[in-house]
């Protein structure tokens, strides 16, 4: 017999404050059960819950850190976004969302922003200059967390926090359950679901489902692209860093103790093709002979070339009443701290993947120090000691991520895969024959939002140094979100039908909204109609329907004639 008493028990906290929900509940097995599981609360889960959520779906959504969010929060990531961004080339939640973080900044009662700033319309907290919208990960999370409150109030919605999936279960073509444990009890669950959305950072469900899947370079004889090598190489993937959250405090004293392989990186000269120029840690630029950064944490900006600490700058104190502030805070997510020498999933062991996670931290640790005692200064001297780990900031206890910073995924083997051919400037001129001021990325008749970034490539575990490629705005389709055969599982996050080299520019922080979004919707659509997702893209009335119910809910769908190239 099922004891409720029992379950309650198992499920935590989270479930026991939605224990009576109407949508969301439990078998008699004990299992937990709701129309749609979603795993991973990073941006792409959140969008994603949203999307099913707008529908009338049922959803339980899991997140293993202490902050939802994923690349914005988690990660220390202010967001990437391109030029237009503060007009269109996003989805209404997505802007909603940027909207929010900067009403939170003009709301406050503390720290607060001068009077001058507060009815700002394009208020950049950090004035970083990756983004015009850099703002301290803690106001992310803040945000994201009001955006599902109402679903949670309603009991539509269970966040189960912290959570980590551990396996899945699928028979035939289709997924019934995924398992994980609730890292406050130890105890181990089952969520049951009719669709199962894998929004983890690096498509943990793939493996686990028996889903087709593909990792590192496709082979130019797979893909066509002119860029991708003769042979496969799926072991290789784009590094990952650990990123900090630095305060300039000028009473501080405290030197980040000296990580035992300091020397290592220090001194670390990368070998890469096309040659890195370096050393790791300098100024240097690391691909290009002619360029050099600055750095100067009180300056906007330095006579060497462009100040890295301005870059992701997520609080320019100098806009927040005296007192606010000791000085700025940048999130420190630079070529310095990128790591290559191990990835975290492809060709990995776990011991590997947790020895290239613990080294990626000590060689961050080991850049503050270097910073702090050995970084040349234009004045001759070395080092600011007045830098600092921010641990409130960072949401830990070290002031290092409590997650790090993936750029690539597994990847489904798709319905349809997004090549470079597709969106890359100079590909797209020679295919179509048309000048800069006439061609456009490649049209797709199943559409669901679009997106835009250059194809931008760091350093990859197998040894090549990073590239970068001009991109047309582009769109997101449809048969990208469509594995080849399971019928019940999406990706919601950068794990869509992409190649190593189109995930370059599809993988920043609005374009996995819109993919999360998308699928959300998709699931809940699917579940109104009784249709499997690969009918949604066979019928054109279904797709219609499907792509109406996006434009409704603020997905744009197509680029603006405006959106042109300068």
């Amino acid at each position: 017999m099922f004891h409720r008493r029992n379950f309650l028990r198992q499920c935590g906290a989270a479930a026991l404050l939605n224990s009576l929900a109407p949508s969301v509940g439990w078998s008699r097995s004990g299992e937990l059960a709701a129309d749609v599981i979603t795993i991973g609360a990073g941006l792409g889960g959140i969008a994603a819950a949203l999307g099913a959520l707008r529908g009338g779906a049922s959803v339980i959504l899991t997140e293993e850190t202490a902050w939802i969010g994923g690349q914005l929060t988690s990660q220390l990531v202010p967001p990437d976004e391109h030029r237009w961004i503060e007009q269109f080339g996003c989805t209404a939640s997505y802007r909603k969302l940027r909207t929010d973080i900067r009403d939170l900044y003009r709301k406050r009662t503390n720290r607060s922003l001068k009077p001058e700033l507060r009815n700002k319309p394009q208020l950049n907290p950090g004035n970083g200059w990756v983004s015009r919208l850099c703002c301290e990960p803690a106001e992310g999370v803040a945000a994201l967390k009001a955006m599902l409150a109402p679903y949670i109030a309603s009991k539509q919605l269970i966040l189960l926090q912290p959570w980590r999936p551990t396996g899945a279960e699928a028979t035939g073509d289709r997924v019934r359950a995924v398992t994980g444990t609730d890292l406050k009890t130890g105890q181990t669950q089952t969520l049951v679901g009719k669709y199962f959305l894998d929004a983890t950072e690096q498509g943990d469900l793939l493996p686990w489902t028996g889903c087709e899947f593909v990792t590192g370079f496709e082979s130019q004889k797979d893909t066509g692209e002119p860029h991708a090598p003769a042979i496969a190489r799926p072991d290789d993937v784009q590094s990952f860093t650990v990123c900090c959250i630095l305060a300039y405090d000028p009473k501080n004293e405290k030197i980040v103790e000296r990580p035992a392989d300091y020397e290592f990186w220090r001194d670390y000269q990368p070998q890469l093709r096309p040659p890195y120029i370096g050393p790791l840690f300098s100024w240097n630029h690391p691909s290009a002979k002619d360029k050099r950064f600055g750095f100067h944490p009180t300056e906007d900006r330095t006579p060497e070339g462009p100040n890295l600490w301005t870059y992701r700058r997520i609080i320019d104190s100098r806009q927040f009443e005296p007192g606010s502030y000791p000085g700025p805070l940048s999130c420190i997510n630079w070529h310095q701290n990128d790591n290559y020498l191990g990835g975290l999933h492809a060709g990995v062991t776990p011991a590997e993947t947790a020895r290239n996670l613990a080294r990626a931290r000590s060689q961050s640790l080991s850049l503050v120090h270097w910073l702090q005692t050995e970084a040349p200064r234009t004045d001759g001297g070395k080092g600011w000691p007045q830098l600092r780990l921010d641990p409130h900031a960072a949401g830990s206890g070290d002031g290092l991520a409590l997650a790090p910073y993936i750029r690539e995924s597994r990847r489904i083997r798709a319905e349809f895969t997004v090549v470079e051919q597709h969106v890359v400037l100079e590909l797209r001129m020679k295919e179509t024959k048309l000048s800069k001021d006439e061609v456009k990325a490649a049209d797709f008749r199943d559409t669901v939002g679009i997106g835009h970034y250059p194809l931008d490539l760091h350093p990859s575990t197998g040894g090549i140094n990073g590239m970068g490629y001009t991109v047309l705005p582009f769109q997101i389709p449809l048969g990208a979100l469509l594995p080849v055969r399971l019928e019940n599982l999406l990706p919601a996050c950068k794990n869509l039908g992409v190649t190593h080299l189109s995930n370059g520019c599809y993988r920043l922080h609005p374009v996995e909204w819109n993919i999360g979004e998308a699928s959300g919707a998709l699931a809940a659509y699917c579940l109104a109609k009784q249709l499997k997702p690969k009918q949604v893209r066979a019928d054109s009335a279904r797709l219609g329907e499907y792509q109406k119910i996006l434009r409704d809910h603020g997905v744009e769908l197509e680029w603006p004639a405006s959106a042109r190239l300068p």
